[in-house]
């Protein structure tokens, strides 16, 4: 059983033979989890811990470098779309990466730092679309379900590795000593991509086109830009991306402020343990839906992602204690493990041979974008004026009404033809 399981996740014939490895591919989720979020919350509690920044400050800080981040998702999709150098993208954006995070090392002040945060929003909108991109170039369709669950579950491992050994960083040293992980991290991820022989790559099908290369002499016409407008399960799987992650953002910032509030001392290892407890939750969830998302279908395990967290909201308003934030937090690897394997894999489905894939995950990057970035902003300003509580409940009003959205307006999109 376990060998018919792994001859299914193996790569196609041609990747094979071009000598890909699928631990290359491992290695690049397990060392790119700092870029998908990981170091993220710290920012927010060392601005608030360390340098004594208000919360209005510091979502005003993640609005400036959200917006200017996503304003370039799309356009960045649509030359993910165009080109070949697909590693060498990824390169490129670990560098500006690693000086982003040298930068705010260096000189955590205003300017400084919503420069260097901008750099790194900007950098970001390369990561994901680009390793799915990589992953259709390198499986063939009946295989992607299970590699994007495998793709999810190893970005998670490595936010847990991530995560234990920024709160040792921290707790040794400094919180301000956590964001020189990052250019470390960004050089080791740079050889894992770069072990991805550039033969491997089927480039119309990383573009979703299929494997036109292969099956006809004469490629498929790649779709307009208007397909972004025409498909209505695009557009509203948009509105509930952007819905979900308004509500969902600001979440584990806020929980990790509260717990400073109470334990300074150990404000990095208790953020730590907020994300190593979401984080081994969200590991196997990935592996799970990326093995029935064919059987049962996307709708039904979106469903039960969406459920989670306006229930997750209202949880954190019942204690301040220790022991309850971070055992709530637990739930956000249920919601957070199927959102991050089954979104590039629902969008495959929509852009099926239209070559558009990663334009489309630009769009939908795009609108993510929008609701974390407003995330921030409209919670810090709802904590200064109204307190934790009624923050949280509003959030979670939000994302019920995201669940609500997806139940009503969403179809299924599983194709059972995998060819």
């Amino acid at each position: 059983m376990s060998e018919l399981a792994e001859n299914f996740d193996a790569p196609d014939i041609r990747s094979t033979k071009a000598g890909f490895r699928p631990a290359a591919l491992d290695a690049l989720n397990f060392l790119l989890a700092d870029v998908r979020g990981a170091l993220g919350p710290y920012l927010n509690v060392f601005l608030v811990t360390d340098q004594h920044w208000s919360q209005s400050q510091v979502g005003l800080v993640t609005t400036i470098s959200g917006l200017l981040g996503l304003s370039l998702q799309t356009p960045i999709g649509a030359a993910i779309d165009a080109t070949r150098a697909k590693r060498e993208l990824i390169v490129l954006a670990l560098a500006v990466l690693a000086i982003g995070a040298t930068a705010i090392f260096a000189a955590p002040s205003f300017w400084p730092v919503v420069t260097a945060n901008s750099l790194i929003a900007i950098a970001g909108d390369v990561f994901s679309p680009t390793v799915a991109a990589l992953t259709l170039g390198l499986y063939a369709r009946k295989q992607l379900a299970r590699r994007l669950g495998r793709n999810s579950a190893f970005d998670h491992a490595g936010n847990v590795a991530i995560a234990l050994a920024a709160g040792a960083v921290g707790y040794a040293f400094s919180q301000r000593a956590v964001f020189l992980m990052v250019p470390v991290l960004s050089v080791l991820a740079g050889i894992a991509v770069l072990s991805i022989p550039a033969a491997a790559i089927d480039h119309e099908r990383a573009r979703d086109m299929g494997e036109v290369g292969v099956a006809t002499e004469t490629p498929a016409k790649t779709a307009g830009l208007s397909v972004l407008f025409e498909s209505r399960p695009l557009a509203v799987f948009g509105l509930c991306v952007m819905l979900f992650h308004l509500a969902n953002a600001a979440m584990l910032p806020l929980v990790g402020q509260k717990l400073a509030a109470v334990y300074p001392e150990e404000a990095t290892a208790m953020m730590s343990a907020c994300i190593v407890a979401a984080q081994m939750v969200m590991a196997p969830i990935a592996l799970l839906v990326g093995r029935t998302a064919d059987s049962w279908g996307r709708k039904p395990l979106f469903l039960a992602g969406f459920a989670v967290l306006p229930i997750r909201a209202v949880l954190y308003t019942f204690s301040d204690n220790s022991f309850w934030l971070v055992g709530v937090q637990l739930l956000d690897g249920v919601g957070a493990g199927i959102f991050g394997a089954l979104t590039p894999l629902v969008i495959a489905d929509i852009m099926r041979g239209t070559g558009r894939y990663n334009l489309a995950q630009g769009a939908v990057a795009t609108v993510q974008g929008i609701g974390a970035s407003v995330s921030g902003l409209i919670a810090g300003v709802i904590v200064d004026y109204y307190g934790y509580t009624v923050t949280f409940l509003s959030l979670g009003a939000v994302a019920a009404l995201a669940l609500i959205v997806f139940a009503v307006g969403m179809p299924e999109t599983a194709n059972h033809d995998h060819a």
